[in-house]
């Protein structure tokens, strides 16, 4: 059985690897926040949805619609979703509490512990059964019905009534039926484990029952090696079956554990919708585009982890990018600018995914692949600079960048004088550009910013954070001319304000 729930034709696998920049990504985005809020504390959920996300960059057009039509049915049936998910993890979890032998090397054990876990299986495979055969009907998305359908199909009374048949048999009220050859001196092979006959004895039969064409065998209570003997002609005999049984257990417990990760997802995006409800914000499903596309314009984008981080509503912004490669945003210091960066990226996570977005509206092409480049802290170790570090990190991403990527700069480059750094960085965005890169960039970099600015780039947008008269910050991000100042003694005045208050 397969859940294909999360693509639509092959079934997710845990096991994949993350994207080689993952932990970049993760630090600079600050994606646990996200992670966390989708896990609820659950330590699964938090890992599904970190290799659901940090893996959706490889996920194709008809994967996101695909995979946003399941979630609006999750989003109406919330509580039928819920209760489906338990099940599967009451599935997953029931193989701690039922053990059936697996680490045995004799079949009797296999074969008795499985029998009861195949039981147990039944039992939870009927609530699964249940819950599709009553609210099938609520469900739209091509996703669900398929796997609807699919526990129609796969669980119906048939299926159970041979699986009760079979387990009673393998009960063995009547005791066991094995045949076996003779192999080189005279060593039994081949056993097998036969049905034994159906046919009841009519009443003659009964008072007159035929004479025995068998010999039987009477082992002694205290005979120890004959017990023995016969506990290994039975364990040769039901080998098979009890491999047989077992394997058919762990068939069951893989559609489980899958169920319960590609589920879990949709738990974990139920769990950020009702936190972003709670707080009032906005989010909506994206409008995705091909990769060749340039296309990036929303109303109301907000970076989600800050809002969870504060738990509290956060200040969007509009932007209308259509056909842009370059985004080069400038403007007063803690103005907004890294957090507007920020939603960026993880609107793009969130969008390729299949998730909703954190806007009022959103529209973006896919990418191939997400970098970030954002300023880090001094190495500690000493050994090397921080230009130097800036430098090595940019020339990993250049070993990886594709076409059609999107990647984010975050004062890149600022560690050394501005001349120096905006040639570097200048040269650098040439390249990518001519790569058919997208590029957004957030810089102090007065020499960089302005030179494209003046180029007059139809392919170029320039944005700024906004600075009321009286030093305020909106933390709103408009479409602005490059100044050449960051308003850094605004941050002065404020903090010697505050220390000659004291």
């Amino acid at each position: 059985m397969n859940t294909f729930l999360l693509y639509k034709n092959h079934d997710f696998n845990p096991q994949q690897k993350l994207p080689w920049n993952e932990k970049a990504i993760t630090q600079d985005l600050e994606l646990n926040t996200l992670f966390d809020a989708m896990s609820s504390g659950d330590e699964f959920l938090f890992e599904v949805a970190k290799k659901v996300i940090l893996s959706g960059m490889d996920n194709s057009l008809d994967t996101i619609k695909y995979r946003q039509n399941i979630l609006k049915d999750c989003h109406k049936n919330s509580s039928i979703i819920r209760a489906i998910y338990a099940i599967a993890v009451e599935g997953v979890e029931s193989q701690k509490k039922n053990w059936y032998g697996i680490f045995t090397k004799y079949p009797s054990s296999v074969l008795s512990g499985s029998t009861g876990m195949m039981q147990t299986f039944v039992d939870i495979l009927k609530k699964l059964k249940s819950m599709a055969d009553e609210h099938s009907e609520k469900f739209a998305s091509e996703g669900f019905i398929r796997f609807f359908e699919m526990l129609k199909k796969e669980l119906g009374d048939e299926y159970f009534l041979d699986i009760e048949n079979h387990l009673n048999e393998l009960i063995f009220k009547e005791g066991k039926l094995i045949s076996a050859e003779l192999g080189k001196g005279n060593k039994g092979i081949n056993y097998v484990l036969r049905k034994l006959q159906d046919k009841k004895p009519s009443w003659l039969q009964r008072l007159f029952p035929p004479k025995s064409s068998v010999y039987t065998f009477y082992i002694h209570p205290r005979d120890e090696s004959g017990a023995r003997a016969l506990s290994d002609l039975n364990n040769e005999g039901i080998n098979l079956v009890a491999n047989a049984v077992a394997q058919s257990n762990d068939h069951i417990l893989s559609f489980f554990s899958l169920l319960r990760a590609e589920l879990g997802f949709y738990v974990g995006c139920l769990n950020l919708q009702e936190l972003l409800t709670q707080m009032g914000e906005l989010y909506s499903f994206p409008l995705p585009a091909p990769s060749y596309e340039r296309q990036h314009t929303f109303k109301g984008l907000y970076d989600v982890c800050l809002a969870l981080s504060m738990q509290q509503k956060i200040t969007g912004n509009d932007l209308n990018a259509g056909n842009k490669d370059l985004v080069i945003i400038t403007g007063a210091n803690q103005g907004g600018k890294s957090t507007f960066l920020r939603s960026i990226g993880l609107s793009q996570l969130m969008m390729q995914s299949g998730m909703f977005v954190p806007a009022a509206s959103y529209s973006a092409n896919t990418c191939s692949a997400l970098f970030t480049h954002f300023k880090r802290e001094e190495d500690t170790t000493m050994k090397s600079g921080k230009f130097d570090e800036e430098l090595s990190r940019m020339s990993n991403i250049a070993d990886h960048v594709a076409v059609n990527s999107i990647l984010l700069f975050n004062e890149s480059f600022a560690a050394t004088n501005e001349r120096e750094g905006s040639e570097i960085a200048r040269q650098i965005v040439y390249a990518l550009l001519e790569k058919h890169i997208k590029v957004f960039f957030v810089t102090h970099l007065y020499d960089l910013a302005n030179s494209y600015y003046e180029k007059k780039m139809d392919n170029a947008i320039f944005l700024r954070a906004e600075r009321e008269a009286d030093t305020t910050r909106t933390f709103k991000v408009t479409e602005g001319k490059p100044l050449q100042t960051s308003y850094g003694v605004d941050l002065y005045n404020r903090i010697f304000e505050k220390e000659s208050a004291f």
